[in-house]
């Protein structure tokens, strides 16, 4: 074959490879929203915050460390892990935030500290939020953002 070819070929397996994210280990910042904002007075629509932590690696555990919990100014409100939790491979575990806990804020945020002894697949580190009122519900999700990887 022609050199051309060659590497259309090649960049084209590039494009179309999946390439997993492997890591020892991570600190992950997730967005949660305690509540959000509504109409010109800007009235506060209470929602219920899921978030979600799950071992997308087929054959190796993962270990979260913490699950720390942010308002909108930065101040540690709660602490979901007093002792690391350990996720079987395709598993999950969850932390709620419930409809009531208006501390949080439209900033609020979890902190996720997660390990591993060897290179995983890297947790999909997720929240989701929901709320209804006067026949109205919204709903919508925010992806975890890694912040530092470890070495």
């Amino acid at each position: 074959m022609k050199k051309p070819v060659l590497l259309t070929l090649f960049m084209l397996c590039c494009l179309f490879t999946v390439h997993a994210e492997m890591s020892k280990g991570q600190t992950v910042y997730v967005p949660v929203y305690s509540h959000i904002y509504t109409g010109d007075r800007e009235r506060p629509f209470l929602l219920t915050a899921t978030v979600s932590i799950r071992n997308t690696d087929m054959s190796a555990p993962v270990t979260i460390i913490s699950a720390d919990y942010y308002d909108s100014d930065g101040q540690k409100i709660a602490e979901y892990t007093p002792k690391p939790i350990t996720i079987k491979p395709l598993t999950a575990v969850r932390f709620v935030i419930k409809e009531s806990d208006k501390q949080g804020g439209s900033g609020a945020s979890v902190i996720v500290r997660w390990t591993s002894p060897k290179a995983v697949s890297a947790p999909l580190i997720e929240s989701v939020m929901i709320g209804a009122q006067n026949q109205q519900g919204i709903s919508f999700t925010s992806r975890g953002k890694v912040i530092l990887e470890s070495k």
